[in-house]
């Protein structure tokens, strides 16, 4: 026989005893933890050992470790066919929300269950609660309450149904519901609506204010002393017999780009950090309900999201980043070079050189806001030739900015 015919055999063959091992080893770890492998061989070794030595200490070890094994084996006999499954009643909520989850545990079995445990991770922290005896057909619903204390992407669960002695020596665990991810959005603030832009533009969008000088036709109106004649629509003046105005709807390209920076280096404390994220996420749901076209930019995230729910989402996921571009400027640039407002959210620790330098680089054509975020200071607005910069010490100070500034 050929080394070629042997080579592919001897790889099958190794390949069948590295499933092998595997099998083996999870069989000895399935049901039988570390601790209670070491109990249950050191007892078999204390028996074996008192038989030349002779010593009673030995014998009593033994006795006790393997009786101890034997009763955790006892223990964790018995029915774990359970059906379970976890819900939320919603999967977006705000900071300081109260959230339950609801586990629904079922036997779907003929025979009776056994007592068990039920593990539930909610992030970190992992929620124990127990399972009663259950006839078949029973179910048992448990609730799980718990304050949503940060932003984040929670993730809640797998459920895991576990059977076993309260030393921790034998373990029954299966797994019977998968994870379930839970949305923490940002606190935020309602804000006015945001009207500064490129006044007529012919891409802009209708603002509501009514101006006699624009591209969107709004209807006519009786002349008044002052009114330029280059507005008189003489078709109709000659119908009514009175001078008729032409008024027009204000139009604005509203365009916005929305930065934050998350460099924790930038920010005075995390409280800081998640009042900047706060600040980001009340300005972009304001400019989304406008149906203002809007990209974002966090660190390496930029998006260009459609509706306020799908940028809360993506404001929960924001993670301090010290990697991240301290030049806030280049990165929105280079995703939002033509935007009509740039607003910028930064942290106390940058310096108003810096601010400068980074505002500079933006187009001169737009409006720029930088807001600054300095936890407990009192609200400012500080105008620039190039720019304006706000200071936020809370999160009540953005609507009294935000309706001087927009």
């Amino acid at each position: 026989m050929s080394a070629s015919t042997q080579s592919p055999r001897r790889r099958h063959a190794a390949r069948l005893i590295r499933r092998a091992r595997r099998r083996i080893r999870r069989l000895l770890s399935a049901y039988i933890s570390p601790l209670g492998w070491a109990v249950a061989l050191s007892g078999v070794a204390a028996l074996l050992a008192f038989l030349p030595l002779g010593w009673h200490e030995l014998l009593a070890y033994g006795v006790a470790a393997v009786t101890m094994t034997l009763a955790a084996i006892v223990m964790s006999l018995g029915n774990t066919s359970f059906k379970a499954s976890i819900s939320l009643p919603k999967r977006r909520v705000t900071v300081g929300d109260t959230v339950a989850v609801r586990v629904d545990v079922a036997n779907p079995g003929r025979t009776p269950t056994a007592t068990a445990r039920g593990d539930l991770p909610i992030g970190q922290m992992h929620e124990r609660f127990a399972i009663p005896m259950l006839g078949p057909g029973q179910k048992k619903q448990t609730e799980v309450e718990f304050r949503t204390l940060s932003r984040a992407v929670l993730p809640i669960g797998p459920l895991r149904i576990r059977k076993g002695d309260p030393f921790g020596l034998v373990r029954h665990e299966k797994r019977l519901a998968e994870r379930i991810e839970l949305f923490i959005h940002p606190a935020t603030v309602p804000l006015r609506t945001l009207d500064a832009g490129l006044a007529r533009d012919l891409e802009g969008q209708p603002s509501g204010d009514i101006v006699d000088d624009d591209l969107d036709f709004y209807g006519l109106r009786e002349y008044e002393p002052g009114d330029d004649v280059r507005n008189v629509h003489w078709l109709s003046t000659a119908k009514t017999g009175t001078l008729m105005i032409r008024q027009y709807e204000a139009t604005r390209r509203t365009d916005t780009s929305l930065t934050v920076s998350v460099n924790p280096d930038e920010y005075a404390s995390s409280g800081e950090f998640e009042l900047a994220v706060s600040v980001h996420a009340s300005i972009g749901v304001r400019c989304l309900m406008q149906d203002r076209p809007l990209a974002t930019h966090a660190g390496r995230a930029h998006s260009s999201p459609r509706n306020a729910m799908d940028f809360l989402d993506s404001c929960s996921m924001i993670d301090p980043d010290r990697d991240d571009n301290p030049n806030l400027a280049e990165g929105t640039l280079a995703h939002s070079p033509d935007a009509s407002f740039y607003f910028l959210t930064v942290g106390s620790q940058r310096d108003v050189d810096s601010i400068k330098r980074m505002a500079l680089a933006l187009p001169k054509s737009a409006t720029t806001l930088v807001l600054q975020t300095v936890e407990g200071a009192p609200r400012a607005i500080r105008r620039f030739p190039d720019f304006t910069l706000a200071t936020v010490g809370g999160l009540d100070d953005l609507p009294l900015i935000m309706g001087v500034l927009a």
